[in-house]
């Protein structure tokens, strides 16, 4: 289980260069629409996604980090020319 802040994974969605969106959903055999709800604030409870008040927009709690692993990656690689 990992927590972070909302505002923080918005912050790591700004930092993708376009169309990464597409590629995380490719790499992870899952929908576009699913990979954006999870940077909206809208992750589905069943991969144990959930806000709890608090500050910076909340305390998101993630039980599956594969999203956020391959989006920190595809932002390092950006950042890095690689």
């Amino acid at each position: 289980m990992t927590r972070t802040t909302f505002n923080r994974l918005r912050e790591v969605k700004d930092s993708l260069p376009h169309g990464s969106m597409d590629v995380i959903a490719k790499e992870l055999g899952l929908s576009s629409d699913e990979v954006r709800a999870f940077f909206n604030g809208s992750g589905s409870a069943e991969s144990g996604y959930h806000i709890e008040p608090g500050p910076d927009g909340g305390i998101v709690v993630l039980n599956d980090t594969r999203i956020l692993e391959v989006a920190l990656r595809i932002a390092w690689e950006q950042k890095n020319g690689l």
